[in-house]
């Protein structure tokens, strides 16, 4: 997790001193100037992708299920492809180097207390420190111990004189569980348990057995979740272009990789904001933040969407101030902004006790 970088920034005035506001320039202190420099961020559009890679592999007696146990289906070929599980999409930030500023403390000017990223974008002004709280690891899921269905072979069984009598011997091994677990269940097996606790302990060892050895004719699939992580930057409208490419053989793979079939994303600007005609000529005054635009993002394969939704989008928006004149010693203002788009969540003012 990320620390904030805390500025703090105060000067004592005496009761009778005059005011004075506080400048912000933008790009880098210069000379002995005493101040504070910060960033607005740009929005990134952050593409997970997550792909489960499945591998087959053939079961010991798997051309004879069909002649002992009655399963239709069962393929003798080992086997593996790729899937697409999960597609999202967010927008995050990133320091804008194009819009760094710089708060300059003026004599006798009332310092805000300026909290920052550790990237050096801006997350409040005169609020208290925030609380961070510890990230939990997520505890994670126990893998499946696969058991060797061979322990669970009789003597009988492992000293059979062909494959196909080894077959036969285990389907009937695997129709004497069933018969065991149908007679638990409606109790009359000859040895029944004292308490259900007993009961679910033994039908679970039956259906361990049971699986490990039908496996022996059906086959094991194991499945690899890969995650792969994509970062555009908008600067424009986006339309069906190329975002990564997809091979069930080979998986996830490079745009411009034509072993795959392509995945294609647009970014549309929803133009939520009337923008006028940038002033050049206009002097920066007060705290700037940015007013984010909203976008529609959509990623599609085969004319299925994948994904679609809005996010706000820094870049289709526009740069506004809050006046110097807030910050005076008759009142405090706690702004907190939001770090990933630059933008205002909360403006309150604290009225100094007379």
């Amino acid at each position: 997790m990320k620390r904030s970088s805390i500025l703090l920034l105060s000067l004592l005035l005496s009761s009778t001193a005059t005011f004075a506001q506080t400048k912000v320039t933008m790009g880098v202190t210069r000379g002995k100037d005493f101040g504070v420099t910060y960033l607005l961020p740009k929005t990134e559009v952050e593409i997970e992708i997550k792909s489960v890679k499945t591998t087959f592999t053939p079961g010991e007696f798997s051309k004879y299920a069909e002649r002992y146990l009655r399963m239709n289906n069962v393929s003798v070929d080992s086997d593996e492809y790729w899937e697409l599980s999960e597609v999202k999409a967010k927008a995050v930030g990133v320091p804008d180097k194009e819009r760094t500023y710089f708060v300059k403390l003026k004599d006798k000017t009332v310092a805000p207390l300026m909290e920052l990223t550790e990237d050096g974008i801006v997350r409040s002004i005169n609020m208290p420190l925030s609380t961070r709280k510890e990230v939990v690891a997520q505890p994670q899921p126990a893998k499946t111990v696969r058991i060797n269905p061979r322990s669970f072979l009789t003597e009988e069984i492992l000293m059979a004189n062909s494959t196909a009598k080894m077959a036969e011997l285990v389907a009937k091994e695997i129709y004497s569980i069933r018969e065991s677990k149908n007679a638990l269940l409606r109790g009359q097996a000859d040895n029944m348990p004292k308490d259900g606790e007993q009961l679910r302990i033994m039908l679970e060892k039956l259906e361990e057995q049971e699986r490990a050895m039908t496996e022996m004719f059906t086959g094991t699939k194991t499945k690899e979740e890969k995650t792969h992580v994509i970062r555009i930057t908008p600067g424009k409208e986006m339309k069906g272009e190329v975002l990564f490419r997809f091979s069930k053989k080979l998986g996830i793979l490079g745009a411009n990789n034509l072993a795959g079939e392509p995945v294609y994303v647009s970014l549309t600007n929803l133009k939520t904001l009337n923008i006028p005609a940038e002033d050049k000529k206009k002097e920066l005054e007060g705290i700037a933040y940015n007013v984010p635009g909203k976008a529609q993002i959509v990623i599609e394969r085969n004319n299925e969407e994948l994904v679609k939704e809005d996010i706000s989008v820094t870049q289709f928006g526009t740069l506004e101030y809050l006046a110097p004149q807030l910050f005076d010693k008759k009142s405090t203002i706690k702004v907190l902004f939001d770090p990933s788009t630059g933008g205002l969540i909360k403006v309150d003012r604290e009225e100094e006790s007379k």
